[in-house]
């Protein structure tokens, strides 16, 4: 039980560090510090975005319009902890793990 309770958290905090990278290269973008025409760049964004768009999307769609102020990204890691705290003090700590 400690290898999936091991698993599961390591998958948890690379996702959240995945949503953090998919941020900061937005801004990165939005202010031309970095080019994506760089052929590593664009797969890195290329590659963060195919997986945190699908999380993403459907915050955005219900959250209200803030103008250019995208807070769905907060959301998601709020969402992510709480997710982590709840499986772990509910579902895997009575199981032993």
């Amino acid at each position: 039980m400690i290898v999936i309770s091991y698993i599961f958290n390591a998958a948890i905090q690379l996702y959240i560090l995945v949503v953090f990278v998919t941020v900061i290269m937005s801004w990165l973008v939005g202010f031309n510090v970095i080019n994506r025409h760089n052929q590593f760049v664009d797969m890195v964004w290329r590659t963060c975005l195919s997986l945190t768009e699908p999380a993403l999307r459907p915050i955005r769609n219900m959250m209200p319009n803030l103008g250019g102020l995208d807070i769905s990204p907060i959301v998601l890691l709020i969402g992510l902890n709480a997710l982590q705290l709840g499986v772990n003090t509910y579902i895997l700590r009575p199981l032993g793990g």
